[in-house]
């Protein structure tokens, strides 16, 4: 069953979604890039008034895939009780280095990695994840002007991305711009999560505020394609 991811970037907006009973919270700030992230404070305060009723994820920042900073700022976010912490691979930096650094994470901690469509990513890196010890893997995209998943990336390679998820046995979630449209095209490659934000906003601008009616139409239409 294919669940609903929301992003959010303040607690009210996590009592939104949670009322309108999304599958998942996802913490980021929308403002600051593509995973943009929560103070650490804030998220931890969120975490402890959801309290255990919807799971909760937070993204870590825009980061240079430098292993030590990785590393650091997974952790930090890790000790905020969220129950997943989502980390951008972006082009360049240390991809091998980073991933043996955060093994030492992911005995304790459920991380997911985010793949950027719009970069062309080599998707041979998932097994590499599951070597690593990450819960998941998500695709999004980076750039948020260059339209959803499904215009910067044709649909043979997003369902080569969720095959081999499925394959190693990880969490595959599918992101990037989402709207409406998009959710009965991408559920035939049965992800766990569809990942949204700008949809679930006024204007279906991401730094804007959520649209109620936009929410429950995304959560029924997910129920409806399932």
């Amino acid at each position: 069953m294919t669940g609903m991811l929301a992003s959010v970037n303040s607690l009210d907006e996590a009592e939104q979604v949670l009322g309108a009973q999304v599958d998942i919270i996802d913490l980021k700030q929308p403002e600051q890039g593509a995973l943009g992230a929560l103070e650490t404070g804030l998220v931890r305060q969120i975490v402890a008034a959801i309290d255990g009723r919807c799971p909760v994820s937070a993204t870590i920042g825009d980061l240079p895939m430098q292993p030590a900073l990785v590393f650091d700022a997974v952790r930090a976010m890790a000790d905020t009780g969220v129950d997943y912490v989502k980390i951008g691979f972006f082009p360049g930096g240390d991809w091998p280095g980073t991933l043996a650094k955060l093994g030492a994470l992911t005995g304790q901690h459920d991380l997911i990695a985010v793949l950027f469509a719009d970069t062309q990513p080599d998707l041979s890196i998932i097994a590499s994840l599951k070597n690593a010890g990450f819960k998941g893997v998500m695709l999004d995209t980076m750039d948020k002007q260059k339209g959803s998943l499904t215009q910067v990336m044709n649909t043979t390679t997003i369902g080569r991305f969720s095959e081999q998820a499925k394959v190693q046995q990880l969490l595959c979630g599918l992101a990037g711009s989402l709207r409406l449209p998009d959710i009965a095209n991408l559920m035939p490659y049965r992800p766990d999560y569809l990942g949204f934000r700008g949809a679930l906003c006024r204007l279906h601008d991401r730094t804007a505020a959520l649209d109620m009616q936009a929410i429950v139409r995304i959560k029924q239409a997910i129920i409806d394609a399932a």
